[in-house]
């Protein structure tokens, strides 16, 4: 498994500011890179919960963490952020020091879950975070909807629809008659079957632009397969619940309708005073840091502490 090279950790820590015998939540833990360097600041006596939706991570991770010293600190969640407040309840994590979201797309899934997630590679249409072996008890994303079946049974309007809200695609249109012209034909299974409609749907030269030219459409396809915009309030929500007060959240983005859901949400629970915003302006890598991860180039971070 690739090591999973945490984005902004120094600013994290810069605001978490942990100390030995304190709690936090990583409630998208992937890889554990932001939650073991923040381990080692809480030992002895402290302790780290971490929340995954992919079982597949967190078998991984559990792994990984077998065989370490800080293992005794860290308990690992099969579940999703939305039911937070559940997991901390069950696990004595009310009154957390700090939690930490580090939304959308993680290295692994582009390059090793098989879902689908990358135009890289041919894989099926699934983008299921959870996977499609998920515990049945989980919150499978919308009740198990795949790409494949968006892309082979919405309508037309709909895959306008999706296209604009969550990919910001201007060819959302052309793309989306593509897709129902392509599939009257035979059904649109793998990556690169996509690809090849979104190719022959576009003009030559957004075939040719530095984004690659599928990029929004993989985008707003995960989005509405995973509820990502929708479960990013709903998990925030929880977060503040689950905070003490003087407790720090952070929240990491990658694009801007994560980014917008994130500031729209605290800059209205700081005008109900429940928030003191820390951060005025998103903080964004370092030129070192994008040069040495070139993943962290769209990262942005917000942070804020409950009052």
């Amino acid at each position: 498994m690739q090591v999973h090279i945490p984005v902004l950790l120094d600013k994290i820590l810069e605001y978490f500011d942990p100390k030995p015998g304190q709690r936090f939540i990583d409630a998208t833990v992937d890889g554990g890179g932001h939650a073991l360097a923040i381990l080692e600041k809480i030992t002895p006596g402290g302790k780290l919960l971490g929340i995954e939706w992919d079982g597949e991570l967190v078998k991984h991770l559990k792994l990984q963490v077998e065989h370490s010293e800080l293992k005794d600190g860290v308990i690992l969640i099969n579940d999703s952020y939305v039911n937070l407040k559940e997991i901390a309840e069950q696990n004595d994590f009310i009154g957390a020091d700090g939690i930490l979201f580090d939304l959308g797309l993680s290295s692994w899934h582009l390059e090793s879950a098989g879902r689908g997630f990358s135009f890289q590679k041919e894989e099926p249409l699934d983008m299921r975070f959870a996977g499609a072996y998920a515990d049945s008890q989980l919150p499978v994303s919308n009740g198990g909807l795949t790409a494949g079946q968006i892309v082979n049974d919405y309508s037309y309007d709909e895959l306008v629809k999706i296209l604009k809200e969550y990919g910001e695609e201007r060819f959302a249109k052309s793309i989306s008659a593509g897709i129902t012209k392509a599939r009257k034909e035979k059904p649109v299974k793998s990556t690169f079957d996509l690809i090849e409609i979104i190719k022959n749907s576009v003009p030559f030269w957004y075939r040719r632009g530095r984004r690659h030219f599928a990029t929004r459409t993989f985008q707003a396809l995960r989005i509405a397969v995973n509820n990502e915009l929708g479960n990013i309030e709903v998990g925030l929500d929880r977060a503040l619940e689950v905070l003490k007060v003087g407790g720090c959240l952070a929240v990491i983005t990658f694009h801007s309708l994560e980014d917008r859901v994130v500031k729209n949400f605290l800059r209205s629970k700081a005008a109900m005073g429940t928030v003191k915003i820390m951060t005025k302006k998103p903080v964004m890598p370092s030129l070192a840091e994008i040069t040495a991860n070139p993943r962290a180039r769209s990262a942005k971070l917000r942070a804020a502490v409950k009052i």
